[in-house]
């Protein structure tokens, strides 16, 4: 439990002064609040003790009380008012950092990081979990330091006034911090179950969502929604599980605590009986027996969810500490933009699960020429073109651009050289404009437009509801295939990278759009270095070099010319492209 306590202060960060004054606050507004309970005690001792003769109350002292009390009463409202502005905010302000951090991080991961972890699994750690250490997390160190703090104080109270009743207040919190202790293990125990079952819940919806329409056009809907159903079954399963895990250490923290209550009152009771405790310390002790551990009583919700939010924040250690792939990297700027493989072996996953797409390749593409890869579906095509922006790092062998080993550049550095087309085009949810100044921040209106004009894309945004300030929707929804597409070679363009890699940009597209993109593309690759993976033979024919891939290795290379006068697989793939199955070249 102090761990988990000693994270979250941690986790406050620059916002960790605001967290001790607001603990600080809340400590006197308790006693703020018990001020007034030990007055009225007193002032009642006073009144019975004037009754029975053995004083006389001064009426002026009943003015006075009533005026602390209702002093008291503004000062528990006061500190209320300055814990919740230094404290209630800091979750809503960490929170959202914390968020900021996790998206910088995943930017630098290698793409392959995603292939292990889930898009769920971050999903739900960075939105639900995170929002329940942004929700619960200053709650639960208030409730605990300060329900702590305030009987530490009570007791040390009780020792001067009735060492008697001090021992039994003692004896109950050393069994209920027994009983909190294992509140807090059988929490830290069984949280990750559920935290697991909430991330395959979210992967699950994910999955559930973006199926639906294969689902339904299969008559399988309710299919489906199976492994989510079992999902849902799972979480409701380890929940109660924590619930049930918890609840009979949780009586016998309660029990302690009310026996010690009673215990208060009884040795009070005795101590006033015998002359040892004056009669409004009576009053007052009775008054607080059932009150005096209600901070500690509301400590067992912060045990248990101590362990959730301990299990939370292991889990977004875990995604901080990802290995960066360009840890090492430094911003290097190319004066040159060839490109080479050297030697290059890759596999996708891990150990005896490994995948491996390429073994011992080696090309070089001249500055300002360009080259065509073809091969059939799975050979290695895509991987080459990942490689070369470093999404993902090699094996073996080496990936040289500019001269420069890519391990040596930071991502962005590398990045910066080259605009990327793909067949699937992702727009993200906003307007035309927004997404076309995406590869160049800080481009004008007019920049924008003369780019959306050269990919031939100008006359259907200009035709949209509100032009180039339409939201195109979540991954660009709103537009066609060969739309989005166009946009995705207007915002290329706009950037104006010396290399350009367009992988698949036309392979499922209509005749009309193909001819459109395929003048958006002459104007994009116009004097850059050009790696282009194209089912369209004229695009093929036309490069200055054509890598033929199969199995993993280039098998082989030279111009159009060249390789048809060569024969072999390049030959049978031009004779029979249209029906051969399995061959795929897109652009």
């Amino acid at each position: 439990m102090l761990k988990a306590l000693a994270r979250i202060v941690r986790w406050t960060g620059r916002y960790r002064r605001n967290l001790v004054l607001g603990c600080v606050c809340s400590f006197f507004m308790t006693w703020a609040t018990a001020a007034p309970v030990m007055l009225a005690a007193w002032l009642l001792g006073q009144v019975a003790d004037d009754a029975r003769g053995a004083s006389t109350l001064d009426p002026a002292w009943v003015w006075l009380s009533l005026a602390a009390i209702a002093a008291f009463v503004a000062l528990r409202f006061a500190f209320s008012y300055g814990k919740n502005r230094l404290q209630e905010s800091i979750g809503y302000e960490v929170a959202p950092e914390e968020r900021i951090r996790i998206g910088a991080v995943l930017k630098r991961v290698p793409l392959g990081y995603f292939d292990k972890v889930k898009t769920g699994d971050i999903l739900a750690t960075a939105t639900t979990e995170l929002g329940i250490l942004e929700l619960q997390g200053m709650k639960m160190v208030d409730a605990v330091i300060n329900g702590y703090v305030n009987l530490a104080a009570i007791v040390c109270f009780l020792l001067v006034m009735n060492p008697l009743a001090a021992a039994g207040a003692l004896a109950g919190v050393a069994v209920s911090c027994a009983a909190l202790a294992q509140v807090n293990r059988t929490a830290t125990r069984l949280a990750p179950a559920a935290h697991e079952a909430t991330e395959r819940l979210a992967s699950d919806i994910v999955e559930f969502v973006r199926g639906l329409g294969t689902a339904k056009s299969f008559s399988h809907g309710g299919a489906a929604s199976k492994p989510l159903l079992r999902t849902v079954e799972d979480l409701r399963r380890a929940r109660i599980r924590i619930e049930f895990g918890f609840t009979p250490k949780n009586v016998i923290h309660l029990a302690s605590l009310k026996l010690a209550s009673v215990a208060l009152v009884a040795s009070s009771a005795w101590a006033c009986l015998t002359g040892d405790l004056p009669l409004w310390m009576f009053f007052a002790f009775s008054l607080f027996s059932f009150t005096i551990y209600s901070g500690v009583e509301r400590v067992n919700d912060s045990a248990h969810m101590l362990g959730d939010l301990n299990d939370i924040m292991d889990r977004l250690e875990k995604i901080e500490q990802a290995r960066f792939i360009d840890e090492d990297g430094r911003d290097v700027r190319l004066d040159r933009f060839d490109i080479a493989f050297e030697g290059v072996s890759f596999s996708y996953g891990e150990g005896e699960g490994a995948r491996r797409v390429l073994h011992d390749v080696s090309f070089r593409i001249p500055e300002g020429s360009t080259c065509a890869i073809v091969g059939p579906s799975g050979s290695g095509k895509t991987t080459i073109a990942n490689l070369m922006a470093r999404f993902y790092d090699v094996e073996a062998g080496r990936v040289v651009v500019g001269g420069r080993d890519v391990r040596e550049l930071a991502c962005d550095s590398l990045l910066e050289n080259f605009s990327m087309v793909f067949q699937n085009v992702y727009l993200f949810n906003d307007t035309v404009e927004a997404n076309i100044a995406f590869g160049c921040p800080g481009a004008t209106h007019e920049e924008v437009v003369a780019a959306a004009k050269r990919a031939c894309c100008h006359d259907f945004v200009s035709s949209l509801p509100q032009g180039y300030d339409t939201v195109v929707g979540e991954g660009g929804a709103s537009l066609s295939g060969g739309q989005k597409q166009r946009i995705s070679i207007a915002r290329a363009l706009l950037k104006d990278a010396p290399i350009v890699v367009l992988d698949e940009a036309t392979a499922s597209v209509d005749p009309e759009n193909e001819a459109l993109i395929q003048r958006a593309i002459e104007e994009l690759t116009a004097g850059k270095t050009v790696v282009v993976i194209a089912h369209r033979l004229a695009t093929v024919e036309a490069a200055d070099q054509i890598l033929v891939v199969d199995g993993g290795t280039v098998a082989q290379r030279g111009t159009h010319d060249e390789l048809m006068a060569e024969g072999g697989t390049y030959r049978r793939f031009v004779e029979l492209r249209a029906a051969a199955e399995g061959w795929r070249i897109a652009g």
